[in-house]
């Protein structure tokens, strides 16, 4: 059986705004006193790892053992199939220093051929860690494809070249609660949840 969080302070392993906000907003329900690792001047780890798994967890190891409270990682990104995968786990680097994704989407068009696969998936992995070194760690996947041209001001990322499976709208275009509805990041929680967390 998954570890319980028990409500209190959790750090929220990011210094990315957007993602922090959204976090916060699926946590809401369960009692948690949402910190991000920026306002409590957390330094951010070198991403070693080679899976999105391996990521979180990593950032969530090291929030809880510097903080000294449970904190949560997210490693989320975009995975395109005539890319080989890439952006994948260096989705944020693709943004250069100043977070620039206009740019990074731009890369994204600018490499797909108009005959190649536009498939693509976002991927999101979670890991809650405790500060005793304990982590639990679950991943969630939406598949879709990339189009042509950004589309909708919403969310943060890649959303707004995203068009997923079924939908006629992007992530971008998607107000958030309905994002949140559908989006790999409410895959992963909604996994999260179930094993550590009981609502309020």
């Amino acid at each position: 059986m998954a570890r319980q969080f028990t409500g209190g302070r959790l750090v929220i392993a990011s210094h990315n705004p957007g993602k922090v906000k959204e976090i916060g907003e699926l946590l809401a329900p369960y009692g948690a006193d949402v910190v991000s690792a920026g306002t409590l001047g957390l330094p951010e780890p070198e991403e070693t790892e080679t899976t999105f798994i391996g990521n979180a967890r990593l950032k969530a190891l090291a929030a809880a053992t510097a903080s000294g409270l449970p904190a949560l990682a997210d490693d989320s990104g975009l995975v395109v199939t005539a890319l080989d995968g890439a952006p994948g786990i260096y989705s944020a680097r693709w943004a250069g220093p100043n977070k620039d994704f206009d740019m990074a989407m731009a890369r994204v068009i600018d490499l797909l051929r108009p005959a190649d696969d536009h498939s693509a998936q976002f991927v999101c992995a979670l890991a809650l860690a405790w500060p005793d070194g304990h982590c639990e760690s679950f991943e969630g996947r939406v598949d879709g494809e990339i189009i042509s041209e950004k589309r909708g001001k919403h969310g943060f990322g890649y959303d707004p070249i995203f068009l997923p499976k079924g939908a006629d709208l992007t992530f971008g275009e998607m107000e958030p609660a309905a994002k949140h509805a559908v989006s790999h990041r409410a895959i992963a929680f909604e996994q999260l949840v179930a094993a550590c967390f009981a609502q309020r």
